[in-house]
């Protein structure tokens, strides 16, 4: 028996699989379409070849799409959007930074600012006791207004920004990690040379475009569904040809 049949077999399985899980990342995308400060994600695919032939296709990464995503208002003091480049930068569990544009940030018993899954904001100061108001400049200091109706500034929130932001690796919880890929982080004052501002009652929507994300789940499911049709028509031609050696 030919080996093609068993080749288009491999290349239509490879297909199927390339399309699930490019479909997980639309599914993904269409889930975080109201996270704050979510950047979509895109499938890269790469073919795979042997000396011969074409062996079908695979995943050879996702990479974050890093446009500005809209900002809609907010009443919340702690809520505040980059307009721009760069990221707030936060303290993960083990120690590490993690980078993010969710600016919708809570105090912990400590008075220290963190994001909603828990991460600690990087930043030069502290909300201390008594604050009545909070309200951050677009240089990113924060100003504090305390119950005797004093005004002070109570630290400097820096942003950091990357060469290549794109090749920053997504860790969960709407935090990315520096890669050798996406460069070092540069840290510098919001509003400086190539660094955005901070909004403040502001906050960061997804950057998911809803159109584009329903056209190309539509296509995959298409797409998906011919990979079927073409691994089962050859599976049963590979039956048929056993089946007439047998006889």
């Amino acid at each position: 028996m030919s080996s093609s049949l068993f080749h288009t077999l491999n290349i239509s399985r490879q297909d199927i699989l390339s399309r699930l899980l490019d479909l997980d990342v639309v599914s993904n995308n269409l889930a975080n379409m109201n996270t704050a400060g979510f950047k979509a994600s895109r499938s890269n695919f790469q073919e795979l070849l042997n000396q011969r032939t074409l062996e079908g296709i695979t995943l050879a990464s996702t990479q974050g799409l890093m446009q500005q995503g809209a900002l809609r208002n907010s009443a919340n003091p702690l809520d505040w959007a980059i307009q721009g480049e760069g990221f707030f930068q936060v303290r993960l569990p083990d120690g590490t930074i993690g980078y993010t544009r969710d600016g919708q940030f809570l105090l912990d018993s400590s008075r220290q600012l963190v994001t909603a899954a828990g991460y600690r904001l990087i930043w030069n100061g502290q909300i201390p006791d008594g604050t009545t108001d909070v309200y951050i400049q677009p240089d990113g200091s924060v100003q504090v207004t305390l119950q005797d109706g004093t005004r002070r500034i109570a630290g400097q929130v820096q942003l950091a920004r990357f060469v290549n932001p794109s090749g920053l690796i997504a860790q969960g919880h709407n935090v990315w990690l520096a890669s050798e890929a996406s460069g070092a982080a540069q840290v510098g004052t919001p509003g400086a040379a190539n660094f955005g501002m901070i909004a403040a009652h502001a906050v960061e929507q997804s950057n998911v475009d809803l159109s584009s994300e329903m056209t190309r789940l539509m296509s995959l499911q298409r797409a998906f569904q011919m990979s079927v049709r073409t691994f089962q028509q050859t599976d049963t031609m590979i039956a048929q040809a056993l089946n007439l050696r047998k006889g």
